[in-house]
């Protein structure tokens, strides 16, 4: 590889280069489309998928095919009144509702806790350190996540190194690399410490009991209790929060791994946060972004009525 070709591919997320490369690969190998391709056949490709793919998806598809396009030296046809007339139809008659991840609510990461702490002191008495590991990693990645409004794929790139905290004051964590940071500058996150649930104690008991000095602070643990050098796998961390919640008795299934982030923002909203410094705290670049998290009813505040908590499923 070039140092050109390097520095390009260092431009592109790995995450979206991975998705670029699977919509490129859905429209030639899976549909049978040429490359370079027309507007009629990028339109026909278009109502082909209409009733099956949102409309989300479709866009992201033609922007995969228009990025290929336009690096290769070609016209881009994505461009071309004519698909920008048939994505417009689609939307028309296929409307379809977005959907949202579930916020995970202050009082069910209060009970997640709790119950991790209870694990935690049950581990230390029996000298069984696996299960500590176990305990103290889930409390502080709820914890760091919930409060810092994290996306799953920042708490798996978060580094030691990058991280200072100091008990009782606050933590301080950089990621050289975050999804709003288009100039690649980096972002330096703040977090106070807390009277009850605190974001900071939680960490910093995780890396005293996991003896960790450096790399990644998120770790995945085998059943026997080996922890990893390797960060946790982004894709992996829907499946163990849910896995650490039904540990709580909680409706584990109705999460995803923007839960935390869109249950920080309505807390926030909850407790008088103005949408100026919520974007700011998370990291939001315009209003629209940020008011898809936060739920509406919480504005209303004491005179809502509280929501009831989800059962288990069997459960009555």
């Amino acid at each position: 590889m070039t140092d050109i070709e390097r520095y390009v591919r260092a431009a592109t997320r790995d995450n979206t280069r991975r998705s670029y490369q699977a919509a490129v690969e859905h429209f030639e190998v899976h549909w049978g489309g040429f490359l370079p391709a027309t507007a009629d056949s990028i339109a026909r490709y278009l109502v082909e998928h209409a009733d099956v793919h949102a409309v989300s998806t479709l866009r992201q598809r033609l922007a995969a095919l228009g990025q290929w396009h336009l690096s290769q030296g070609f016209p881009d046809p994505t461009k071309a009144p004519l698909v920008r007339q048939v994505l417009r139809g689609i939307r028309t008659l296929h409307p379809a509702q977005a959907r949202q991840a579930t916020p995970l609510l202050l009082q069910h990461v209060r009970t997640a806790v709790q119950c991790f702490e209870t694990e935690a002191q049950q581990a230390e008495a029996a000298h069984d350190l696996p299960a500590l590991l176990r305990a103290r990693r889930d409390r502080a990645l709820l914890l760091l996540g919930f409060w810092r409004g994290f996306r799953g794929d920042e708490l798996a790139r978060l580094q030691v190194e990058h991280i200072q905290a100091e008990a009782g004051v606050g933590i301080s964590l950089y990621l050289p690399r975050s999804k709003g940071d288009r100039e690649g500058l980096g972002v330096q996150h703040r977090t106070p410490a807390l009277k009850a649930l605190c974001p900071v104690n939680a960490y910093l008991q995780w890396i005293e009991v996991a003896g960790l000095a450096r790399g990644p602070v998120f770790r995945k643990l085998d059943r026997w209790g080996n922890l990893s050098d390797a960060a946790l796998n982004s894709n992996s961390l829907i499946g163990l929060l849910r896995r650490m919640l039904e540990r709580a008795q909680l409706p584990a299934a109705l999460y995803t791994g923007h839960s935390l982030r869109r249950g920080f923002a309505t807390w926030a909203t909850a407790n008088g946060w103005e949408l100026k410094a919520l974007m700011s705290y998370v990291g939001w670049k315009d209003a629209k972004s940020a008011l898809r998290y936060i739920d509406a009813a919480q504005r209303f505040g004491e005179l809502a009525v509280p929501a009831p908590t989800p059962l288990l499923p069997g459960k009555d």
